[in-house]
């Protein structure tokens, strides 16, 4: 992927090195809506509920690994020229839309960080907190992206942005929110139905993306498709879950199944049109 010397975004705040930490005995409200949000955007929320047993208090102190190496200061200029990529798409997109794009911040972290949506550690994985509208990232989980999921390469660690990014444009939009608007509470089965359509929609907007970012600036290598196909299958639901439990439950997915993911970010590529991105007319 062509990313250096691209223009690097100004909406990005930096919180590695700093260790944050809070016990969870008793459930802090803060959690309770960070998992509320993480079961609505597809994550676990017993990952969440679960990550401590003391207090209720936060602590904050200096990273006792001192300033991030060379190989992370990378990597964070990296995601910096992403991020700024998915802002010149957007802005382009809702400009023509005859709307005003948002930018949301991203936050760099270490191990944990409390956002709007509550306290969260990085076994959560990137996240969306549409209460301040902030991406959430420790750049780890791209050690885990490419060891445990199978999925390396630069372009793959775009399209987990992209993605997250995706998030960001359905709050904007209201698609987020006008999904949960039902007045009657759906059971677990439909909030994972639903949540499955919102994440395969964030898939096809970064599909929109990479399509648009190739068109103008020509970011695309030989082979960059395939790897972000490739992380899209990776972190399907079903191969996570024959990978830790040895078994598939449909039933339970959140984020759908490696091959509609891929399905769906290929379309946006291919297309660049958010109106081929309706999952949730298409199931």
């Amino acid at each position: 992927m062509f990313w250096r010397g691209g223009r690097q975004s100004g909406n990005i705040e930096d919180r590695r090195g700093i260790r944050v930490s809070r016990g969870l005995a008793g459930g802090g409200i803060g959690t309770i809506i960070l998992a509320l949000v993480a079961w609505y955007f597809g994550f676990d929320p017993t990952i969440i509920l679960n990550q401590g047993t003391q207090t209720n208090s936060t602590s904050v102190t200096p990273s006792l690994n001192g300033q991030p190496g060379k190989q992370d200061n990378e990597l964070a200029d990296f995601v910096s020229v992403v991020l700024a990529d998915t802002e010149d798409v957007w802005h382009e997109i809702f400009r023509q839309m005859g709307r005003t794009y948002q930018e949301p911040t991203l936050v760099l972290f270490t191990e944990a960080a409390e956002s709007a949506c509550g306290f969260a550690q990085s076994a959560v994985g990137p996240f969306y907190c549409p209460t301040d509208h902030k991406v959430y990232i420790d750049l780890s989980f791209y050690h885990d992206l490419k060891e445990r999921f199978h999925a390396p390469g630069d372009f793959a660690q775009a399209y987990v942005i992209a993605h997250e990014v995706g998030h960001h444009v359905q709050t904007l939009l209201g698609i987020s929110q006008d999904v949960g608007s039902d007045p009657e509470r759906p059971g677990e089965t439909e909030m994972n139905r639903l949540s499955v359509l919102r994440e395969l929609q964030a898939d096809c907007f970064a599909g929109v993306w990479a399509y648009h970012a190739d068109k103008t600036r020509k970011i695309v290598e030989e082979g960059d498709i395939e790897e972000g196909l490739n992380a899209a299958a990776s972190i399907g639901d079903d191969r996570i879950q024959m990978q830790s439990r040895g078994y598939v439950s449909p039933e339970s997915f959140t984020h759908g199944s490696s091959k509609q993911r891929v399905q769906w970010f290929r379309r946006g590529i291919k297309s660049g049109d958010i109106n081929d991105c309706d999952t949730f007319s298409s199931n």
